[in-house]
């Protein structure tokens, strides 16, 4: 990938820049928990964007998207913003920082990646992260590593339409190989945790069925939970977010609340609980234990949060039948990937199962990622 972005990159503007990287994530647990001050628990992955830029002392920036075969030029003010979804990530973080007192100017970029588009892996995300981190860089700005995944984050908010959490962002940017990390959302308090769990494999089975998370159906999710938030609220002040909130308590505004707003928070305050669970056996290198949390978080995914599909509660059904020690729907729902974690005898017979089973009831194979925990965002040598 580096070779064929330089290459380019010469052709294009005739000299060479430096080189900046980020990563995609995966989340072992924790899913919608972010926007509701809860825990997550994600790591970065050994796939990722990466991005060749040099400062061109203008005020334009000059961007080629290498996938897409699409060049885009743009300036920095806030009328300027380009009408292609992918140069608006870009856009999206040049504003931010400057909107943050960054001193920035123009510059010329050739960029690709080798997330999988739309399998829950948040490409978005180690693109934002990838030129939030380089234009800190480049321009010295000094912005620590926290407000730089709030740039990312901010970018989704204000430029893309997608009112999301943090964790995507703070997995790229706070990576770190064989590690993955436990977030606290309401505080921001974070601690790593060794993942090298022997005998067993995590692999991602891609549905191939593309989600948009711009489609109203998760900020439909988000308005879902802060209604139950501010029900719950009014009994107990204390309840910032759902992630503060106790089952006994959500029970007691079950008739004032939709039943769908309901299900939405029963599902929440179980998951932020499951996360705690996950931490707790994985320090006890219990990793059964953390397979029960997984397939209990795909059963609220698909029966309460109603985020999951046909496709992925089939490659869940599969996974229960080969005994895989765990597996859920990964990301954010309505497509994507379930994530596995596969005992190493099971992996070939599992694999080579759900080929086969999912080809048959759905025309096509899944796609198979295994999955390296590796480092987030870096300036590459």
């Amino acid at each position: 990938m580096k070779s064929r972005i330089s290459e380019k990159f010469k052709t294009l503007f005739g000299k060479e820049g430096e080189f900046f990287a980020s990563a995609g994530r995966i989340n072992l647990i924790g899913e919608h928990t972010d926007y509701n001050g809860g825990y997550v628990f994600p790591g970065a992955i050994d796939k990722g964007m990466m991005a060749e830029i040099l400062l061109n002392g203008t005020n334009k920036v000059c961007a080629y998207a290498l996938d897409l075969d699409e060049y885009v030029e743009f300036g920095l003010e806030e009328e300027d913003a380009p009408a292609q979804s992918w140069a608006r990530y870009i856009f999206g973080v040049c504003r931010e920082v400057i909107k943050r007192g960054g001193k920035i100017g123009g510059f010329n970029t050739v960029f690709a990646g080798d997330v999988p588009l739309g399998a829950g892996m948040s490409s978005s995300a180690a693109l934002e992260s990838t030129f939030a981190f380089a234009l800190n860089y480049l321009f010295n700005l000094g912005i620590d590593k926290f407000e730089l995944a709030r740039i990312g984050q901010s970018t989704e908010h204000n430029y893309c339409g997608v009112k999301c959490g943090i964790m995507d962002q703070f997995a790229s940017v706070f990576g770190k190989k064989g590690n993955l990390m436990r977030l606290d959302c309401k505080t921001m308090e974070y601690k790593y945790y060794p993942f090298n769990p022997e005998g067993y494999r995590l692999v991602l089975l891609d549905s191939v069925v593309k989600h948009e998370l711009a489609s109203s159906a998760y900020n439909k999710r988000r308005e879902s939970c802060e209604r139950a938030a501010a029900a719950i609220r009014k009994n107990h002040p204390e309840v910032e977010f759902l992630r503060d909130a106790r089952m006994e308590w959500l029970d007691e505004v079950k008739d004032v609340i939709s039943e769908e707003d309901y299900k939405r928070a029963e599902y929440v305050i179980g998951e932020v609980q499951r996360v705690l669970d996950v931490c707790d056996a994985l320090e006890r290198a219990d990793y059964e234990t953390v397979g029960k949390k997984m397939y209990e978080t795909h059963d609220g995914m698909s029966r309460l949060y109603e985020v999951s599909c046909e496709e992925l509660d089939f490659l869940n059904d599969i996974a229960k039948e080969c005994g895989v020690t765990g597996s859920r729907v990964m990301g954010g729902g309505f497509g994507g990937c379930t994530i596995n974690l596969v005992k190493n005898e099971l992996y070939d017979k599992f694999i080579e199962t759900a080929k086969a089973a999912f080809k048959e009831k759905f025309g096509h194979e899944p796609k198979v990622y295994d999955v390296v925990i590796s480092d987030g965002a870096r300036k590459l040598e």
